[in-house]
């Protein structure tokens, strides 16, 4: 996973950098089910209440970051298992290269070749851009009309043979100065993501594609546990 402040960070600098962050959370807003040729209030009453049939995902991935500032993409693979609505855990490398892990109260971006983990509060209150982005990965999987037209405009809906797309544009002026659309593609079959990309302001873009998914099944054992060997440092970024 890449997160949108290391994606900036990237294109100030020629230099290939470690997938990490948030950016992959982002990336798993497939929250629409479509029905060809449904009227558009009603194709969104069967999303939003489709929502409550999700439990657990996981699946594999590839990412595929393009850079302004290189000629080649960065491609990395990983896998992402999530609990719904507030628990996931990205990783991408093998050996993981970078891990997020998004509790309740807490999202931890773990870096495990530097030992270092960050960790970002998760408050509800909390106000600021840091608000915003998370009240937008809190919208992913939305339990109301109103929830998601709080926070996304849906530009593009359309079906095409066994797959959907949709394009989402966040309404947040910050999260526009960030990304301006993210894009799905999903199965008819068992609505599970096919693919995910972003689309940043300065041009870059960030594309997962998903294989192998899972739908409502037992997850491992501890998945979601931080498990730190000694000799990590914890930072708060935050609070600085």
């Amino acid at each position: 996973m890449v997160s949108i402040r290391s994606h900036l960070a990237a294109n100030r600098s020629a230099r290939p950098l470690k997938p990490k962050g948030l950016g992959g959370i982002l990336l798993l807003v497939w929250t629409l089910r479509a029905v060809q040729g449904a009227e558009p209030n009603v194709l969104l009453d069967r999303c939003i209440a489709a929502q409550t049939n999700l439990h657990t995902w996981s699946a594999d991935l590839t990412q595929t970051r393009t850079l302004q500032v290189m000629e080649q993409p960065l491609v990395a693979t990983g896998r992402v298992w999530m609990v719904l609505p507030d628990r996931f855990r990205w990783e991408l490398g093998r050996p993981p290269q970078s891990i997020a892990v998004r509790q309740p109260n807490e999202l931890s971006l773990i870096y495990p070749r530097l030992k270092r983990v960050e960790k970002f509060a998760i408050d509800p209150n909390q106000a600021g851009p840091w608000k915003e982005i998370m009240s937008m990965l809190d919208a992913t999987f939305p339990r109301s009309r109103e929830e998601l037209a709080s926070h996304f405009n849906v530009q593009l809906l359309t079906q095409t043979n066994d797959l959907i797309h949709l394009v989402l544009q966040p309404k947040s002026s910050f999260a526009r100065k960030l990304m301006t659309e993210i894009q799905i593609d999903f199965s008819t079959t068992n609505f599970c993501p096919i693919s995910t990309e972003l689309k940043f302001s300065d041009g870059s873009s960030m594309r997962n594609d998903f294989f192998h998914s899972v739908v409502n099944a037992p997850l491992p054992e501890g998945i979601f546990d931080l498990k730190l060997e000694p000799g990590f440092t914890v930072v708060y970024p935050l609070r600085q």
